[in-house]
């Protein structure tokens, strides 16, 4: 029986995802080169950007001398000044409130950092639905590594046929998926591009089913 639902951050409760690529697109395109955004969804969305340095790309595919420093400010700059004015996700208010009356355990999975999380929860004002947050900090290795599934599952006292995971990329779904639970996947503007995610269920957002259709679907 489904006790749990563990649910990513960025991308699936909040777009996060979106302001920093157009931020990027928008470099990019000064310098006429197209964003590499095969690399991104490979390397960057649901992991780590330790694993590209987008900006280092970009002066090693112009051939130019670049701050990249002052790049990588100049995003984090624009990203910020957008993400203080967004809202949450389509659907997410009301997924949660089913969740909880459906007497079912919330925890956030997120390869982000707590301060990251935690702050843009409260922005939010969703704090209050999780159980427990479980980031980057909490486990040896991040996505597409298992670990801060595992941790969350560890958490919960729960068996991985216990919980269900809702993801927006192809490496959260991989993370997911190596921990042994089922994925919903609800696939954001920016991860739309990556193709089919590799779930179990798909979705346009998290509004489309009832969750009590969700849980059944996913029964088993």
């Amino acid at each position: 029986m489904i006790q749990a639902l563990f649910l990513d951050f960025d991308g699936l409760l909040m777009d996060t995802e979106t302001p920093e690529v157009e931020a990027w697109q928008k470099i990019y395109a000064e310098y006429g080169v197209s964003f590499p955004m095969d690399i991104w969804l490979r390397d960057v969305v649901g992991s780590t950007l330790a694993n590209f340095d987008v900006a280092a790309y970009l002066a090693q595919v112009t051939g130019r001398d670049l701050d990249t420093v002052a790049l990588h400010e100049q995003v984090r700059r624009e990203r910020l000044r957008t993400q203080a004015q967004l809202s949450a996700m389509p659907g997410v208010s009301h997924f949660l409130t089913s969740a909880r009356a459906l007497g079912l355990r919330l925890a956030v999975v997120s390869s982000s950092p707590h301060a990251w999380v935690d702050g843009y929860l409260r922005q939010l004002r969703i704090t209050d639905f999780f159980e427990t947050v479980v980031c980057r900090e909490d486990a040896p290795r991040f996505k597409p590594a298992p670990d801060l599934y595992l941790e969350a599952l560890h958490r919960f006292q729960l068996s991985p046929r216990q919980a269900i995971a809702f993801e927006d990329s192809p490496n959260g779904v991989l993370a997911a998926k190596r921990a042994g639970l089922r994925v919903v996947g609800v696939p954001n503007p920016v991860t739309a591009h990556a193709g089919r995610l590799d779930a179990d269920l798909i979705l346009r957002s998290l509004d489309e089913l009832p969750l009590q259709e969700i849980l059944v679907k996913l029964a088993g």
